[in-house]
């Protein structure tokens, strides 16, 4: 007959552990729920601003870094230009040199100097020449000329290869900037993504409303503009109310903000600097009860924000990802000068 034996019922200790390591989960659940709660709206929207300035910052650290790819390619190209219409020179002096050779071993030898410059290192000749009292007068003219032109081609070269290497450093520089500004974005867009659904609707209904507030109904004043080309430069900006912020851009579709007052200006006739720490050079600086109309305004203390002085306490800049040209409150930033370009 089968017997039939009664399960084994867990001693009190081990349910003591049990139930301990059972309390002990719920705790930390418990305890990291409450480390990490969930961010409120406001908070997600105050980092992503954070982030936002930060990429500003990172973007007017760009601007200048490609700008200044700009202008080393302009001046390593020029220098190269320079090089080969002096190589081009150089071989002109010696094919004359050489036909002057020429000449001398028709009417009976070659001058032991030339012979040296036409022999399998001329270069080393040229270096010894001053010392030969062999030249002739013509031969000693073209072999100065020689001399010469191989220093200012050294040189040359030698100023092209620093600048070489100095643009393989600023386009490094341009990767890191770039990186960091998208990595800044990203790092926005993710923090976003963190909001419902109407969160996010109601944080973009905003930025909308903010855009849509400039669109002719912002009390500007009647005071005039400090010059006719600082009119013309607003009147340009102002035609581009509504275009969208993008990182690096100057136009005519979209810009960032140094993009947004560079192109305005140049739309007046007048060239300015590409980033908003430059421009801050280009004119006289002013308080902000000077301020007229088309003046430059400046942001932060380290300027990586600028805009235009639009009249009556009010700017008009491109602000920031996410919104477009648009008019705001003066004191909506820490503002700290403004300047006047002449």
């Amino acid at each position: 007959m089968a017997s039939h034996r009664r399960p084994r019922q867990p001693g009190r200790a081990r349910v003591s552990v049990l139930t301990a390591t059972a309390a002990a989960a719920v705790a930390l659940t418990s305890q990291s729920a409450q480390a990490d709660p969930q961010p409120s709206k406001s908070e997600v929207k105050a980092k992503v601003d954070k982030l936002y300035e930060e990429a500003e910052v990172a973007t007017e650290k760009y601007n200048g870094a490609k700008e200044k790819q700009r202008k080393l390619e302009r001046e390593v190209s020029t220098i190269q230009d320079k090089v080969a219409r002096g190589q081009e020179e150089l071989n002109d002096l010696r094919d004359s040199l050489g036909a002057m050779a020429t000449a001398q071993y028709r009417s009976g030898g070659i001058d032991p100097a030339v012979q040296l410059l036409l022999s399998s290192d001329p270069d080393e000749y040229l270096e010894r020449a001053a010392t030969l009292d062999q030249v002739s007068g013509k031969q000693a003219e073209a072999l100065t000329k020689i001399a010469e032109k191989q220093r200012t081609l050294q040189q040359q070269r030698a100023e092209a290869a620093g600048k070489l290497e100095d643009l393989s450093t600023t386009r490094e520089s341009l990767g890191e900037k770039k990186r960091e500004i998208q990595g800044k974005l990203a790092a926005a867009r993710s923090l976003l993504n963190t909001l419902t659904e109407k969160e996010r609707a109601a944080l973009a209904e905003k930025e909308k409303r903010a855009d849509r507030a400039t669109a002719g109904r912002v009390d500007l004043g009647s005071a005039l503009p400090g010059s006719q080309r600082a009119s013309a430069a607003l009147s340009a900006a102002q035609s581009k109310i509504g275009s969208p912020y993008v990182w690096g851009a100057t136009g005519p579709s979209s810009f960032d903000c140094s993009g947004l007052t560079s192109w305005a200006y140049a739309q007046a006739g007048v060239g300015i600097s590409r980033t908003s720490q430059a421009q801050a050079g280009d004119g006289a600086r002013i308080g902000q009860g000077a301020l007229k109309p088309g003046d430059l305004v400046f942001f932060y203390g380290d300027l990586h924000h600028v805009g235009l002085y639009a009249g009556n306490g009010q700017i008009l800049h491109s602000p920031k990802p996410g919104a477009s040209v648009r008019y705001e409150s003066i004191n909506n930033m820490p503002f700290q000068f403004g300047v006047r370009v002449g």
